[in-house]
């Protein structure tokens, strides 16, 4: 039995108490999903400020009675108050919190570092004065910057591109140095191009799987910064939430105060995304299939090239992703075509 599933079979039976910050967000929402449909007691903290109601409402249908197993505050990280109240008698924490994408973080450095860098303090020191037994929180492959070396390896990062980048990697510090100076168990996950259902198409800063399924049902051309052959390794959905969930759960005893890739582990040009997405939405709209996108110039501070390796994950925390970029696509656009064009 692999270690996910083992963790999967076992968490019913010894149920915990466990806070996601973000929670009304793409990852978090799909975190609480899994967290409630094994049993579990959460907590869960959101500003809205890019999570929605909408993504609550429909882990709320799926859930069933086991919603009464979730306690909500709207509330921002960046309030110690909001931070220490939702820690309170909390196990695990799954920190998710954070304002995102690259080019927002350019445009208002000091937004970004303010929910990034000062929420992220509150958020640790909430869970050291509430005893939290284990902080897994959101790192970013951001962290890499410019070192040229494919696959990424969790201890060779180069120096950051953008604010964005710095923010992710003063986390990585900061939690280091809470580990060190108060025990406080962390975990930071260095999540690669996350993707799936309930990830917003929508804004300025929409993730490109999202916001290209999106344009192609509606036959809107996608647009690809720069020449198409910047590569990414994109991460299903379901694989981050495995991520997640053994890391909170790990007793290999150099699996804590450390970080790892969550990715699969191989890289697709966007080129490539560009037209399996296409092949993937002809079996719904054939006129899709000769969709051509348009190209414009590349973007500041984004990376050429991002590959992980996944081996540390795999060796200390027995990570094993189920789903790889072409799979996480056929089920990502089949929720897509169901959700989004009944609105």
């Amino acid at each position: 039995m692999s270690s996910y599933n083992l963790i999967k079979e076992n968490l019913p039976k010894s149920p915990k108490t466990w806070l996601i910050t973000g929670v009304a967000g793409f990852i978090g929402s799909n975190l609480l999903e899994t967290l409630l449909d094994l049993d579990q007691t959460v907590v869960g903290i959101d500003n809205f400020s890019t999570g929605h109601q909408s993504n609550l409402d429909a882990v709320q249908k799926k859930s069933g009675n086991n919603w009464n197993n979730f306690t909500f505050y709207q509330t921002d990280i960046r309030d110690l108050e909001g931070c220490q109240k939702a820690c309170k008698n909390v196990d695990i924490v799954l920190h998710q919190a954070a304002l995102g994408s690259v080019p927002r973080s350019i445009e208002d450095p000091i937004k970004t570092n303010d929910s990034n860098i000062n929420g992220f303090l509150n958020m640790l020191i909430a869970a050291r004065d509430s005893k939290v037994k284990r902080f897994v929180y959101a790192a970013s492959s951001s962290t890499y910057g410019d070192h040229p070396g494919l696959p990424k390896v969790e201890d060779k990062i180069g120096k950051p591109l953008s604010p964005y980048a710095v923010t992710k990697y003063v986390n990585e510090l900061y939690a280091d140095v809470f580990a060190k100076t108060y025990g406080l168990e962390t975990i930071g996950l260095r999540y690669f191009n996350v993707f799936g259902p309930r990830q917003d198409p929508n804004g300025a800063y929409a993730a490109v799987i999202p916001k290209w399924i999106n344009n192609l049902l509606l036959g809107i051309p996608c647009q690809i910064n720069g020449d198409g052959e910047t590569s990414r390794d994109f991460c299903y959905i379901d694989n981050t939430v495995q991520a997640n969930l053994l890391a909170a759960t790990s007793n290999h005893p150099d699996a804590t105060n450390q970080i790892y890739n969550v990715a699969f582990g191989d890289r697709t040009t966007l080129n490539e995304l560009h037209s399996s997405m296409c092949a993937v939405l002809a079996e719904h709209d054939s006129n899709i299939a000769t969709a051509k996108p348009v190209y414009q110039d590349f973007r500041a501070g984004d990376v050429r090239h991002s590959l992980a390796d996944i081996s540390k994950a795999t060796n200390l925390l027995g990570y094993a992703p189920s789903h790889n970029a072409q799979q996480g696509l056929k089920e990502t656009a089949k929720w897509f075509i169901k959700n989004s064009l009944n609105n």
